[in-house]
């Protein structure tokens, strides 16, 4: 096994790490919208949160020796299923694979975000 760990990413704000290799795959962690250079939340709106989260998740998986298009199955958490339309628009430019996926309904996120995604993909 092998830690993912990249400053592309926002830094785990607990005791976890961004991802892990294990043989083949890449799991990843749940990503926030935080902007990795300031740790600011990037924007307030679902669609500008997904944005960044994909951006992070691309960015771990790069890390990880993976990417985007070989993502396998992620699992998305929205804090308001009303933002399902909108986050699903932004999460179909980015998952054209469409890979095996579930979305949950929270009661609260992290920092407040509205979307949280984690995923699992085919390493290199």
């Amino acid at each position: 096994m092998k830690v993912i760990q990249t400053s592309k990413s926002p830094a785990a704000i607990g005791p976890y790490s961004q991802g892990f290799v294990c043989g083949n795959l890449v799991f990843t962690s749940g990503q926030i919208p935080l902007v990795p250079e300031t740790g600011e939340m990037a924007g307030e709106t679902i669609t500008a949160q997904t944005e960044q989260v994909i951006k992070n998740l691309a960015a771990v998986l790069e890390a990880g020796g993976s990417s985007l298009s070989r993502v396998v199955k992620t699992t998305c958490f929205l804090a308001d299923m009303n933002d399902f339309a909108a986050f699903n628009e932004v999460y179909g430019k980015y998952f054209s694979g469409k890979p095996a996926r579930s979305t949950i309904a929270v009661r609260q996120l992290p920092k407040d975000a509205l979307v949280e995604i984690e995923a699992a993909a085919e390493a290199d």
